[in-house]
């Protein structure tokens, strides 16, 4: 295989260490090989970036091995030229599995390109989407815990959902605080937490709540109506760390939102994930591909098969 990178050092990552190959060299002869383990504490891997530097290094693999490539990446990153390789696509032989050899294998294949960076975004673009992930996280959990409270008022024979189309509405939150807090609710005061465009009637939100609650019912209710008030107090944290990591993206996001079908929301996740540079990918089919919306190739003997979207593994 032709050489093109005269420096380059490979990074064979764990929890602990992480074993670094520099292969260096005329391009036209055999390089000259140097290996060191170092640590994955900040002052190891200070040393790992001296060490680097020290040999003239220009390129630095490694492998998207969980989340333990990211102190390193933030270590190494603005001194060298650094690519993430999917691990899937640089395996070694069978039977020469040794952290050593690892870290020379990754050397070999990016002193002969062989290896396509993954992408990675810039570091605000990172925060953004540790943030939108995680209100997605919240949101869902919310989701679980008003599940969890539709299940319980079955249980305790209160049918607000019969005639309440959302009972996490302004109407719907007033009647369960009251049933959480033990009030005896008549119709002048139901009259009263009953918002006037709310469709159902009086009557038939009255009959819905005449239910057999009990104490248990009750007790189980407050844990998770303060569980579910507490994600949505975070969740609204989180959007307004959102907001302020957009600020300057204020064009992309009104582009995106013009889309039929894109809100606000989608808009950060869509900048979150992809990144406001589109050169980073080849075409249109490429940033498709790696996003995991079109099918692969699979042939064999002549003869195409089916083959679903492969979902490539986001960083």
């Amino acid at each position: 295989m032709e050489a093109m990178i005269e420096r380059c050092a490979g990074l064979d990552v764990h929890q602990e260490t992480v074993v670094a190959c520099v292969l260096f060299g005329p391009l036209d002869k055999k390089p000259k090989t140097s290996i060191e383990t170092f640590s994955t504490t900040t002052t190891g891997l200070l040393a790992l970036s001296d060490w680097l530097s020290t040999l003239q290094v220009s390129d630095v693999v490694m492998e998207s091995t969980g989340v333990y490539w990211k102190p390193i990446w933030n270590i190494l990153e603005g001194s060298f030229h650094l690519v993430l390789a999917n691990a899937r696509h640089v395996k070694n032989v069978p039977g020469r599995k040794t952290d050593v050899k690892d870290a020379e294998w990754l050397a070999k294949l990016l002193r002969c390109g062989l290896i396509e960076s993954n992408f990675v975004p810039p570091e605000d673009i990172r925060d953004l989407r540790d943030l939108t992930r995680y209100r997605k996280k919240l949101i869902h959990h919310r989701t679980s815990e008003q599940n969890r409270i539709h299940k319980i008022l079955q249980d305790a024979n209160i049918k607000l959902t019969s005639v309440l189309s959302d009972i996490f509405g302004v109407s719907g939150r007033r009647i369960l605080e009251a049933i959480l807090n033990g009030e005896k609710i008549e119709t002048d005061g139901l009259r009263k937490m009953v918002d006037w465009r709310t469709k159902a009637s009086i009557t038939d939100i009255a009959h819905a709540i005449n239910g057999r609650i009990r104490r248990h019912h009750r007790d189980m209710l407050r844990y998770h109506w303060e569980h579910m008030g507490y994600l949505e107090q975070t969740i609204e944290e989180l959007e307004k760390q959102i907001d302020q990591l957009l600020s300057p993206y204020r064009k992309e996001v009104e582009l995106l939102d013009g889309i039929p079908g894109v809100n606000k929301a989608a808009a950060a996740t869509f900048i979150a994930e992809m990144g406001v540079d589109m050169s980073v990918f080849k075409s249109a089919k490429h940033l498709a591909s790696w996003a995991g919306v079109s099918p692969g190739n699979y042939e064999s003997a002549g003869k195409k098969k089916r083959v679903k979207p492969h979902k490539e593994i986001k960083l």
